[in-house]
């Protein structure tokens, strides 16, 4: 069997901190003085970083947090063109590629295989609250605020993928509620509603995800991208068949690694699996 390829340099961002422990990136968005607000170096950059990461196997899980008191505020509205008094909004074709720029932001991480974990404390408005519920899990700090925020300022409140992730998480009557009022929902309802699988005092978040880790690597590699693939592609799926289908072909993939032989060999002697297939 060929060797694993090693992993790929840790990339170096201006206001994206990636910090590498083993098969874990832990992802820092790193502009605390405005609530990590997304300006365009930023957005280039969880671009660049989710665009390369699909052909990162090393890396297994990532974690996503924000500097300081918030996890993110949306776009950087002092920043971003045309937003501020009697400046040019520009053409439909401009702005239509700016917008695009931001939306493959989450398009990139539910294609990534990497199951991606996100540590929210403060505010996750907008942008920020986009990013939360691409995430596959979120865990909450009791400071936690989310909103959608883009009714709020003149838009519409379906944005970068907000439509598509809300409702299927809370269900459409919540999902109507935040998205036509931009309410704020705090850590403890967004707990009720299934928003967040917990929530802990913001200054365990990362302790909390640590377990979350320790099950998820305790799987095998191609195990645990799978389950993504073909969860996110069950949400979607036309009818029960589907779905079945799409499952029993990933059952029979695994079964061709010497992976899911180590796994029931350790499960029958009660020892952590030795995972050699990538």
């Amino acid at each position: 069997m060929p060797e694993a390829a090693p992993p790929g340099p840790v990339p170096s961002y201006v206001h994206l901190d990636v910090r590498r422990e083993g098969p874990v990136d832990w992802v820092r968005l790193n502009r605390p003085e405005v609530l990590n607000a997304l300006n365009d170096v930023l957005v280039d950059e969880l671009l660049d970083y989710f665009g390369k990461l699909c052909f990162e196997r090393a890396v297994r899980v990532v974690v996503m947090q924000g500097a300081g008191r918030a996890f993110c505020a949306g776009l950087d509205l002092k920043s971003a063109a045309g937003f501020a008094p009697g400046t040019d909004m520009g053409g439909p074709a401009s702005n239509l590629l700016r917008q695009r720029r931001i939306s493959e932001i989450v398009m990139r991480m539910r294609r990534v295989q990497q199951p991606i974990i996100s540590l929210v404390r403060g505010a996750a408005s907008g942008g920020g609250f986009a990013l939360a519920l691409a995430s596959d899990v979120r865990i909450a700090g009791k400071s936690a605020r989310m909103n959608a925020a883009f009714i709020r300022i003149g838009l519409s409140g379906c944005d970068i993928g907000v439509s598509y992730f809300l409702p299927r998480l809370v269900g459409v009557s919540v999902a109507s509620e935040l998205l036509l009022t931009g309410r704020f929902i705090g850590a403890e309802r967004a707990l009720r509603v299934g928003l967040v699988s917990e929530v802990v005092d913001d200054e365990a978040l990362e302790a909390a995800a640590r377990s979350y880790i320790d099950d998820m690597l305790a799987a095998s590699p191609l195990g645990l991208r799978m389950t993504k693939e073909c969860l996110n592609h069950s949400i979607d799926a036309p009818s029960l068949e589907t779905a079945v289908a799409m499952e029993d072909r990933t059952q029979i993939l695994c079964t061709q690694t010497n992976d899911v032989r180590e796994a029931v060999a350790a499960f029958l002697a009660k020892r952590p699996a030795q995972f050699t297939d990538t």
